[in-house]
């Protein structure tokens, strides 16, 4: 009997709805003011948001030919694997399930049980609500790609109303008085300028983080050649406006002052617009979209674990498919019982200070990667816009994210490095006896086009 294949069940709007998806969490409901603290000019706020814009635009049309390429399972995975060798792509993987993925759900879980409690009250704990929501995505998503994807891109239009909600209130209820062009500048141009934008940018990408983990779910594409690509330009572009019209609705509600001030500027607004009724509203829109978030997360993370386990690297067992819903079960299981474990134990906001280097790190080979494959001669059916400009321009933004994490926070970057660099005992257990051949060898990845 034969074993079981991916099922190809994604089609473009489900693919555009996991790009919008992996980077519509939490953040832009809350993180505008962390921007404004930094930089205190609505004209540098907005800069700031729209520079971050141009960043992930950048990003995307890397992604979008590496996905022309290698519409491999996997995504970022094997674009690495294929670039670099296998052992840089297992680090990827490493770090993905111990720190970035893990870390990064565990604390949205967290956050959705926060809000959840705000509206309702809770008979028990937070983390045992967080633990609940991770289970109960995960069973979903244990049934087959299309019930998981069904359940991401519904909960990704509801989280979409309630930003475009938050917009239209704004822009009813506020004049634009407080949006001014003078002073452009909050300081003569200097250095310290400099620093103080660059230092509003580290936010900011990480708010626009995420669009490049809907490349997992490469294998279960209907068209991935085709389809990939025009979901990363039309998810991050979406993106972008989605976030520039909320600053602008912030500025317009709360002046930059005011956002400076303001930990929680989307229910701040929404309170001075339309009393509790509208903070509570709110509550329930960001509540939706830390779920949205959980879903797309518990969706495509496994199937690097399944690329991994198929290449050899990893437990044999999570590169096995359920013969009936044809996804890999206990990858998605694993991805779901490390982010509780996380959630439980109360340390994921300290791993999530682990995340921001080592992922940017990631990324940004990423990037590189793609001069690598040019440099090989080979071409898909997407061309980068700018290559290699734009190309540059992104490899060289995540570069500086980098060293303005490990500058900014030294302690948290050395130890998110560490973790990196205990992978490499990891790899070198699971490698297999030379001679062998990985069932996701680039040969194979080659051949499945």
């Amino acid at each position: 009997m034969a074993s079981p294949s991916l099922a190809r069940e994604i089609g473009l709007f489900g693919a555009t709805m996991l790009v919008m998806g992996g980077i519509v969490g939490s953040g832009i409901f809350m993180n505008p003011y962390v921007v404004a603290r930094q930089v205190e000019t609505p004209v540098l706020v907005l800069a700031a948001w729209a520079f971050g814009g141009l960043v992930a635009l950048a990003g995307a049309f890397v992604y979008a030919e590496l996905a022309a390429l290698r519409p491999a399972v996997g995504g970022q995975y094997a674009y690495l694997r294929e670039a670099y060798g296998p052992r840089v792509a297992f680090l990827y993987g490493w770090v993905l399930l111990l720190v970035t993925q893990s870390g990064g759900m565990a604390a949205v879980a967290v956050t959705f049980a926060r809000y959840l409690g705000e509206l309702v009250p809770l008979a028990v704990p937070e983390a045992a609500v967080a633990v609940l929501a991770l289970a109960t995505l995960t069973a979903v998503n244990c049934l087959g790609v299309r019930a998981g994807n069904d359940v991401q891109a519904l909960l990704m239009v509801l989280k979409t109303v309630a930003i475009l909600g938050l917009v239209a209130v704004g822009f009813l209820a506020f004049g634009g008085e407080r949006v001014t062009l003078r002073p452009a500048l909050d300081r003569p141009p200097s250095l310290g300028l400099l620093a103080a934008f660059g230092a509003a940018l580290v936010p900011v990408l990480f708010a626009y983080g995420g669009w490049q983990t809907s490349g997992f779910v490469m294998g279960e594409l209907k068209r991935p050649e085709r389809d990939m690509p025009r979901a990363l330009l039309l998810g991050v572009s979406g993106v972008v406006v989605l976030y520039l019209s909320v600053n602008v609705v912030c500025l317009r509600a709360l002046g930059a002052p005011g956002l400076a001030a303001s930990s929680a500027p989307a229910s701040d607004v929404m309170r001075l617009a339309l009393g509790e009724r509208g903070a509570r509203l709110i509550a329930v829109g960001i509540a939706i979209s830390t779920l949205g978030f959980l879903a797309q997360g518990i969706l495509t993370a496994p199937r690097v674990y399944y690329a991994m386990a198929r290449d050899g690297v990893f437990f044999e067992r999570v590169g096995r498919l359920d013969p009936r819903s044809r996804v890999p079960v206990l990858a998605i299981a694993l991805q779901g019982a490390v982010a509780a474990v996380i959630a439980l134990s109360g340390r994921y906001e300290q791993i999530l200070n682990y995340v921001v280097s080592v992922d940017f790190i990631a990324m940004g080979l990423t990037g590189a990667a793609l001069f690598v494959y040019r440099g090989r001669g080979e071409a898909g059916a997407f061309r980068a816009p700018g290559h290699p400009w734009t190309t540059a321009f992104f490899v060289l933004s995540c570069w500086a994210v980098v060293a303005a994490t490990i500058h900014r926070y030294p302690g948290d970057s050395v130890i998110g490095l560490s973790i990196l660099a205990l992978g490499l005992p990891a790899y070198h257990l699971w490698t297999r006896p030379a001679g062998s051949s990985p069932a996701g060898s680039p040969e194979r990845a080659r051949g499945a086009r």
